[in-house]
């Protein structure tokens, strides 16, 4: 995967347009679009701009290595603000729906994605 299309992937798990996530950096979308294209390359200084802004992973980033985001704590909360601010309803409507569950409900739906996550594990074993 290029560093183009990291970018790409990065900007769609936000849920934002070209235009937006080019704001948040100091560029237009057509400058964003180009990078994820791979038309214009990636420079040093949009890509720590990139890694400030979004929690981004700067080897991550530049290689592939690694994880995408920066995981903390601190950054959770911060995570699903980004999401409630961007113009993803899915991703708004799942944390609704998840806000909206009982306790009950919630243990009732982690049993169930352990028993999904276990049958397809098992499923690959068998496959293997």
């Amino acid at each position: 995967m290029t560093q183009g299309e990291r970018i790409k992937e990065i900007r769609s798990s936000l849920g934002l347009t070209l235009e937006k996530f080019g704001e948040k950096v100091g560029v237009t979308k057509q400058t964003i679009s180009r990078i994820e294209n791979g038309i214009n390359n990636l420079t040093e200084q949009m890509a720590k701009s990139i890694c400030r802004e979004f929690n981004v992973d700067y080897i991550w980033l530049t290689t592939g290595d690694g994880n995408m985001f920066v995981d903390t704590d601190d950054n959770f909360i911060e995570k699903i603000d980004r999401i409630m601010a961007s113009e993803d309803d899915v991703r708004k409507n799942f944390f609704k729906f998840m806000l909206s569950l009982s306790y009950d409900d919630v243990v009732a739906l982690e049993r169930i994605m352990n028993s999904a996550i276990d049958f397809f594990q098992d499923t690959k074993e068998d496959g293997d």
